[in-house]
């Protein structure tokens, strides 16, 4: 490799290393806690470590990624902190690639990279986030507010046939079930004997759950056709879905993949269930509302 060609590669990993010192040092500035200020201050200095080694090959100054620098501080302050982390992590990865061929020709490159692996990582393991400490109980209520409304609104569609109706009906149904949910996983919670997170879990079960109602029922309102309004359902179900698992998947290293097409499965064959219940009331039973 001549020389030119390991500038040109050094010049490439100092401008990530400065990028990822301006995300991280931002991300210090955001957060208001103490241990969370600290982790990031650390990786934001072992960024800027790396920087100038590369520096030193390159000679120039380079500017950091101002779009990025700007996408991972937003997905911080909007999405949690560890999951900006993660993110960043899985587009570095190509990088380490890079590194991989070029540490032959640029033995300060080793030191680079076993930095960035053992203590990045480790780091980002410290932080504290409060929404992850509660992914569980957002998961219980985006879980069952997917299979039981999706369910319940493609039974309402078949046996009432009208979108007005549906969306009352399911949006009675939503509230209902999000209080019960609530209510389910407080007692839960309390039972383990845990009363200092009872009443946050019942918290995030209850909004993920009213919010995903919320969602659901909005085609209900602005259709006329209870089959264009159900197809939209399915599929701003879908959208939900994998929102939610490519979160959860980034943010706690999990298969992503796995996760939503279970989900996908289940929601989707309860749909198909109840529909088929919707069809028997209103045909087989005699029952129904014109």
């Amino acid at each position: 490799m001549t020389r030119e060609e390991l500038v040109k590669h050094a010049k490439l990993f100092q401008q990530e290393e400065i990028t990822g010192y301006n995300v991280y040092k931002n991300l210090a500035k955001l957060t208001k806690d103490k241990n969370n200020k600290g982790v990031l201050s650390k990786i934001a200095g072992e960024e800027l470590k790396h920087y100038n080694i590369f520096k030193q090959i390159t000679g120039v100054d380079i500017k950091p990624k101002h779009l990025l620098v700007w996408f991972y501080t937003m997905c911080g302050r909007f999405l949690g902190l560890t999951f900006a982390l993660r993110l960043m992590e899985r587009a570095e990865a190509k990088i380490q690639k890079v590194y991989e061929r070029v540490i032959p020709h640029m033995p300060e490159l080793r030191a680079v990279k076993e930095s960035e692996e053992e203590h990045e990582d480790k780091l980002i393991e410290l932080i504290q986030e409060e929404r992850l400490d509660y992914a569980g109980s957002m998961v219980l209520g985006l879980n069952d507010a997917l299979v039981e409304l999706t369910g319940a609104l493609a039974g309402f569609s078949l046996a009432m046939q009208n979108t007005r109706l549906v969306a009352v009906a399911g949006l009675i149904t939503g509230i209902a079930a999000s209080l019960s949910m609530a209510a389910s996983q407080y007692l839960s919670v309390k039972t383990e004997n845990d009363n200092r997170h009872a009443g946050k879990s019942a918290v995030y079960t209850g909004l993920a759950y009213i919010i995903t109602v919320a969602v659901l029922i909005l085609p209900f309102i602005f259709s006329e056709s209870y089959m264009l309004a159900l197809g939209l359902t399915l599929i701003f179900a879908i959208l939900i879905i994998a929102s939610f698992n490519f979160y959860i998947a980034v943010a706690k290293n999990l298969n992503f993949k796995h996760r939503f097409f279970e989900m996908v499965v289940i929601s989707i064959g309860v749909s198909a269930l109840t529909f088929g219940i919707g069809f028997l009331v209103r045909n087989y039973l005699g029952i129904s509302i014109d």
